[in-house]
């Protein structure tokens, strides 16, 4: 069955970074766009970034532009988030999820959670001020 498993949240100082990781297995990963999601106490799920397929596009929401960098490497099966510059309004559970886009294209991606198939349990990041 699809995996996706994140890792590399902790607790980090205002200013600080950290590199999250999404792992993932049953599926064949190059098919698939890629996104990264929060959702901090409270407060609905929000999109934080995405990756075609083949990392030819990315993007990112305007919260953390400038700050955070999607990545992936389609032979370990991994995306990765680098969050640098974090602020107290960084504090979410991240989630990676995975979209098996509907027409294959190096410019695809969503920033739309209900296109996505699959996600995975999720990580807590939490930035102390």
């Amino acid at each position: 069955q699809v995996q996706l498993v994140e890792s590399g949240g902790g607790l980090v100082q205002a200013g600080g970074s950290l590199r999250l990781s999404c792992a993932a297995s049953g599926l064949t990963f190059s098919r698939y766009a890629m996104g990264w999601f929060r959702q901090a106490p409270g407060k609905e799920r929000e999109f934080v970034a995405a990756i075609s397929w083949n990392g030819g596009t990315i993007y990112h929401a305007d919260s953390v532009k400038g700050r955070f960098i999607a990545s992936r490497d389609n032979q370990k099966n991994t995306v990765y988030l680098q969050m640098n510059s974090l602020k107290a309004e960084d504090t979410a559970v991240y989630y990676c999820a995975a979209d098996d886009p509907p027409f294959h294209s190096a410019s695809y991606y969503s920033a739309a959670a209900y296109e996505y198939d699959y996600w995975g349990q999720g990580t807590q990041v939490t930035v102390s001020t």
